[in-house]
C-alpha cells in the first residue's frame, strides 16, 4: 500500500471539550507558531489523488507540558479513528490542527512509537502502526481477564466515597459523546476506567491496561455518533457506577462483560 500524506489544506474542526478544559491561559509563543505547516502541500497516493479525512484534533493548552498534552490528545485521535493506519501525518500539519510549533508534535510523535503506536517514516513523517483483527481480539481478551473480575470485586471492596467521586467522569462521557466529540469522548472513556482501575490499589494493573486501551482503536464510533446511538451506548458508564455503589456485584460483572464486548463490536467498527 503507499503511503498516503495528510493535506496541509485539511480542516480542523472546533477544540474538543476535552482540550478546552486546560488553564484560561493560553501560551502565546505555541500560538503563534500555530500556523507552521499549514502551508505545506497536498500529499497524495500514487494516482495523484488526495487522501485522508480531515481530523478532528484538539487545541492544547494548560498547565501540563505540551509534548505531554500533544502525547494524550494524539493517543486519543488515534484510538477514535481520527488518525488512520496507512495514512503517513507529518509534524508541521499536525502542529497546525493542534495549535502548537512542530516541535512537541515531532516529540510526542517519537513517545508514540517508543510505544509501538506509529512508525517513523524517513523524510516525511509519521505513520500509525496497523493492528489485525487477530491483535484487537487478543487485546479484549486481556482486558476481560482483568478488568470483569477487578471492578466486579470494587462492588464489594472499594470505598463508597469512592465510587460515588466517578459519577461525574461517567456523566462527561455522556456529554462527549451527545457532542459528537469523539476526541473528549476516547479522554474521558479513558479517564474514567483507569480511575476505576485505580481503586484496586494495584498500579502495575493500571499501567497494563492503559497500554492495551492505547494500542486499541475505536473506528466505529463516527458512525454510531452519526446515528445517534453513542449517547446511549455512553450511559453504561453511568450504569455501571450506579451498580458499584449499590454493591450489586452480578449486575457490575453483567455491564463489565457487556462493555467490553461493544469496544470489540460495534465501537471497533466491526457490526
Amino acid at each position: 500500500m503507499p503511503d498516503r500524506t495528510t493535506s496541509g489544506a485539511a480542516v480542523f474542526a472546533a477544540p474538543s471539550a476535552a482540550g478546552a478544559a486546560g488553564s484560561a491561559s493560553t501560551n502565546a509563543s505555541a500560538n503563534a507558531s500555530g500556523g507552521t505547516g499549514a502551508g505545506t502541500g497536498l500529499g497524495t497516493t500514487g494516482t495523484g489523488t488526495e487522501r485522508g479525512p480531515a481530523l478532528n484534533l484538539p487545541r492544547v493548552l494548560g498547565h501540563n507540558s505540551l509534548r505531554e498534552q500533544v502525547s494524550h490528545a494524539l493517543r486519543a485521535a488515534l484510538i477514535a479513528g481520527e488518525l488512520r493506519p496507512g495514512v503517513v501525518y507529518s509534524a508541521p500539519v499536525l502542529a497546525a490542527g493542534f495549535g502548537v510549533s512542530a516541535t512537541p508534535v515531532r516529540e510526542a510523535m517519537l513517545d508514540l512509537a517508543k510505544e509501538g503506536l506509529v512508525e517513523v517514516v524517513r523524510n516525511k513523517g509519521f505513520r500509525v502502526t496497523e493492528l489485525s483483527e487477530s491483535d484487537l481480539d487478543q487485546f479484549t481478551e486481556i482486558r476481560a481477564l482483568i478488568e470483569v473480575p477487578v471492578v466486579t470485586g470494587l462492588a464489594r471492596t472499594a470505598p463508597a466515597a469512592d465510587l460515588a467521586a466517578l459519577r461525574p467522569a461517567a456523566e462527561a462521557i455522556v456529554t462527549a459523546a451527545k457532542a459528537r466529540d469523539l476526541i473528549a469522548y476516547v479522554e474521558a472513556d479513558q479517564a474514567f476506567h483507569l480511575a476505576l482501575l485505580g481503586l484496586s490499589g494495584n498500579p502495575h494493573l493500571v499501567e497494563v491496561v492503559s497500554d492495551l486501551r492505547n494500542r486499541s482503536r475505536l473506528y466505529g464510533l463516527p458512525s454510531l455518533a452519526d446515528a445517534g446511538v453513542l449517547a446511549a451506548s455512553a450511559e453504561e458508564h453511568v450504569q455501571l457506577v450506579n451498580a458499584l455503589i449499590a454493591r450489586d456485584a452480578p449486575t457490575v460483572e453483567g455491564l463489565m462483560k457487556t462493555h467490553l464486548t461493544h469496544v470489540r463490536s460495534i465501537w471497533a467498527g466491526r457490526e
